[in-house]
């Protein structure tokens, strides 16, 4: 009976995103980026600044963030307010691991859009019915977190016809989270084996994109990208549900490279 009265007063919670934008989405810090017109670092000063090394230099001194390694510590903004910033808006995911680097080195965006709808044309069927199986590669279990809330009453991806399935066979996505760990990479790699063609891999937060702050030990790789062909990267630690349904949406085609939806 409590939530009867709850729902009274509350009414619809569900997020209308992608049909329309959300605010909470909007304005969430999900991201760290470079203020433009930052005054340049040395090198040794970028290196003490992030614990995983996701702070770099080019020629110039100017500083460069490589959000795929970011684990958001906020170190950097802290340190130095007028090179790093939080970024507004969730919509954080890339369909390559090197877009991941703000501001970006190099500007083609014919050949990111080339790759974008490449993927689209490849995963189209997906775009009315989209099932998804999670695979954990070693991870700390915060990503889990977020991947079950998108099966809540605020963001309900079933509304998008997208569930979550317990078997690769029956699955078109695989979500992967974790640093990649040593022990998995035979079941991951089985896994990938098993499901259906084409599929696409989602490598969710900056473990699985990088390994983050054990990347490359004795249990560990470089995230989960010699282990798989990953399609898209959401970076975070943890990445947001709403960041985890954009990268749902990107994957199948369903939202244009500006994050407009396409229905």
């Amino acid at each position: 009976m409590p939530w009867f009265w709850r729902g009274l007063r509350d009414g619809v919670v569900t997020t209308r995103y992608p049909e329309r934008p959300d605010p909470y989405a909007s304005d969430f810090p999900a991201a760290i980026t470079v203020r433009s017109g930052a005054p340049p670092l040395s090198p040794q000063e970028a290196a003490g600044l992030c614990p995983t090394g996701a702070v770099t230099t080019d020629d110039d001194g100017n500083a460069r963030l490589d959000r795929g390694r970011c684990i958001l510590c906020g170190r950097c903004t802290k340190v130095r307010p007028d090179v790093f910033a939080e970024a507004p808006g969730t919509e954080t995911a890339a369909t390559s691991r090197e877009a991941l680097v703000v501001p970006q080195p190099y500007g083609d965006d014919a050949e990111l859009a080339a790759v974008r709808q490449e993927l689209a044309a490849r995963t189209a069927r997906f775009r009315r019915s989209l099932h998804i199986r999670h695979v954990d590669a070693g991870s700390d279990g915060s990503e889990e977190w977020e991947i079950a809330a998108l099966l809540n009453p605020v963001y309900d991806i079933h509304r998008l016809g997208m569930f979550l399935t317990a078997s690769p066979r029956h699955a078109d996505v695989l979500l992967v989270t974790g640093a990649g760990a040593r022990g998995m990479a035979a079941p991951l790699r089985r896994t990938y084996e098993s499901t259906a063609q084409p599929v696409v891999v989602v490598a969710v937060g900056t473990d699985a994109c990088s390994g983050g702050l054990h990347a490359d030990s004795y249990a560990t790789h470089c995230g989960v990208r010699n282990l798989v062909d990953v399609d898209i990267w959401v970076p975070g630690s943890p990445p947001s549900p709403f960041s985890l349904l954009h990268a749902l949406l990107m994957a199948t085609g369903r939202l244009l490279p500006d994050g407009e939806a396409t229905g």
